[in-house]
């Protein structure tokens, strides 16, 4: 395992539509990113991805880029974006973008080209085929936002793959020029000094080449297919070659998204000796109350199975891998309202998750305003809401004889507007994110959850994050250090030692293994057999904890809590609702 500026910072996450507005058009841009970068520094992090800033139709908030050249309008001018980069690195901190190469819009030039005509030069960045002999859709795969995953081409007469929206073509790996002509771009932006990549559905890129049909899911549904465009085939292929003509010139972090894998299908993307990503963004735990992979089917969950998944991906990746960290981002609903509470211990349950998160061994992503505990919206009817999934889950589930009630108290839980809601800056109105009227409709809780307040209370939620991002800093047993779970059918409180022993992964040569005992000695020389104890109560009761007596100790020190301190030996801990201790013991 090596010492990677990567695995030692922490990301924030930027929705750039959603932080702050400059202008006052109701937008977010680069120029309100650049104006918060102090605020951003002061919290600690050290890293930001920045969400999809390209031009775009915006049919699907970015992520429909019709040119990976040039900057949105309503975000700015390259201008503003070589600003932000500046200042970013003027502050000692990175830049990442996000690079959606599975797809691309309707509206970019490839496109336009490849529906033109069936022996257009263009024709094969894309995946068309004719249909079956009925004439419908080539396969039966359903698309990710509702529907078929196939639309027909009238020009042309043959239909095109789109595993999101029908604006979202999905793009023809298998075509050597296309993977050329994206290489080149990726490299035109490390060329402009970028820090990295966050890879957009990367592990769709290599589809079974037959295109077969799959099984249903049930009377009238389509089936997703997914067991034949996820972790395709030639995936190892295409993100080697990917390592060898672009990403291993420059000292960056690359983190691919990655729906559906398990450890063992992470491990051959992320092991250190593969040379494909530095991490993954895994979601089986975000998957946990899904119902059969449908996130708008929405199932109880248990503590016990939440460490379980937790502990499998620590201990599979540990010594071999590296993980990411997180619990919400631009697509999940926020953390607090789905694994805490965001009503009476909304600031003890933020921190409580936020402990876990920069406690365990990988690195930490922070999601916009969770760092000040901002909470799902509750809007009134399905207007307000601006996301194409959820428009689309709306219309299928009032056809399918469902009251407009019962299908926004889905939404409420699961809809993605839940965390794309605009930055809460202040109590002014707007939330101090526009002078103008905003793009989506701001959480009406705003004037009690807000930047301002947070700033002004000692103990706010964001100066726990200000608190836990300075304990990583200072106790790297939190970064590289070995993890240990206890109690793991426990279902009010999840516990964890974190040990300062490296695993080392297989193959490694001996010049390697060297330099993972350098790092040891230098990152554990003063440690002793120090350990680090994390107990977290993920209940509204109060819990007792009880020291597993394996566990051996003569002195502790408690280092951080999110409740005031009371002297109690880690021994025996009787926790309140939503409690996070984290000790040193010696």
């Amino acid at each position: 395992m090596y010492r990677a500026w990567w695995k030692e910072g922490v990301v924030y996450q930027v929705y750039p539509r959603s932080f702050l507005d400059s202008n006052g058009d109701g937008v977010g841009d680069l120029q309100g990113i650049t104006a918060k970068l102090d605020y951003l520094q002061g919290l600690g992090v050290n890293i930001l991805w920045l969400c999809p800033v390209y031009r775009s139709p915006n049919y699907d908030n970015g992520y429909d880029i019709s040119d990976y050249y040039s900057i949105m309008d309503e975000f700015g001018t390259m201008a503003d974006w070589e600003e932000l980069l500046s200042e970013v690195h003027q502050r000692g901190m990175k830049l990442i973008m996000d690079l959606v190469v599975n797809h691309t819009s309707d509206e970019h030039s490839w496109f336009v080209e490849s529906r033109a005509a069936r022996n257009s030069p263009y024709r094969d960045y894309y995946i068309w085929r004719p249909g079956k002999e009925d004439g419908s859709e080539p396969n039966n795969w359903a698309s990710e936002f509702g529907g078929s995953a196939w639309e027909y081409d009238e020009k042309t007469g043959e239909y095109y793959l789109h595993l999101f929206s029908k604006k979202q073509p999905d793009l023809n790996w298998e075509n050597k020029r296309l993977r050329r002509e994206i290489y080149t771009m990726m490299t035109w932006w490390l060329d402009k000094g970028i820090d990295g990549f966050r890879m957009d559905v990367i592990n769709l890129i290599s589809k079974e080449p037959t295109l077969p049909d799959a099984r249903r899911r049930g009377k009238g549904s389509l089936p997703w297919g997914r067991e034949f465009y996820r972790n395709g085939p030639r995936l190892q292929y295409f993100l080697r070659e990917m390592h060898a003509k672009v990403l291993s010139k420059y000292d960056i972090m690359t983190v691919g998204e990655t729906p559906g894998v398990d450890p063992e299908k992470a491990n051959l993307l992320v092991a250190e000796d593969r040379h494909e990503l530095s991490m993954v963004f895994q979601f089986e735990l975000l998957e946990l109350d899904y119902q059969d992979g449908d996130k708008w089917k929405i199932i109880p969950w248990k503590l016990s199975d939440f460490k379980k998944i937790v502990n499998v991906w620590q201990e599979r990746l540990e010594g071999t891998g590296w993980n990411s960290l997180f619990l919400n981002n631009h697509d999940q609903p926020r953390a607090v309202s789905r694994f805490g509470d965001d009503g009476t211990y909304r600031v003890q349950s933020a921190k409580m998750l936020a402990t876990l998160v920069h406690t365990l061994q990988g690195t930490p992503y922070i999601y916009q305003g969770e760092e000040i505990g901002m909470t799902n919206v509750r809007f009134p009817d399905i207007s307000y809401y601006r996301d194409i999934d959820t428009l689309n889950f709306y219309e299928e589930a009032i056809r399918s004889g469902l009251s407009p009630q019962e299908v926004l108290e889905t939404i409420y839980a699961r809809s993605r507007d839940n965390a794309r809601t605009p930055m809460q800056w202040d109590d002014t109105e707007s939330a101090g994110f526009t002078t103008g009227v905003p793009w989506l409709a701001i959480n009406p809780n705003y004037q009690a959850i807000h930047v301002k307040e947070n700033l002004a209370n000692p103990e706010s939620v964001f100066h726990y994050y200000q608190r836990l991002i300075q304990l990583r800093k200072e106790r790297l047993v939190l970064v590289y250090g070995d993890y240990h779970l206890l109690l793991p059918q426990d279902e009010q409180l999840f516990a964890y030692l974190r040990t300062p022993n490296i695993k080392t992964g297989p193959g490694f040569s001996e010049k390697q293994l060297s330099e993972v005992r350098r790092a040891e000695d230098e990152l554990f020389q003063d440690a002793d057999q120090e350990k680090i104890l994390v107990v977290l109560n993920f209940s509204k009761q109060p819990a007792v904890f009880v020291l597993p007596e394996k566990v051996k100790f003569q002195t502790d020190q408690l280092l951080l809590s999110n409740y005031p301190t009371r002297p109690e030996t880690p021994t025996r801990l009787e926790l309140r609702p939503f409690e996070a201790r984290v000790y040193a013991l010696k």
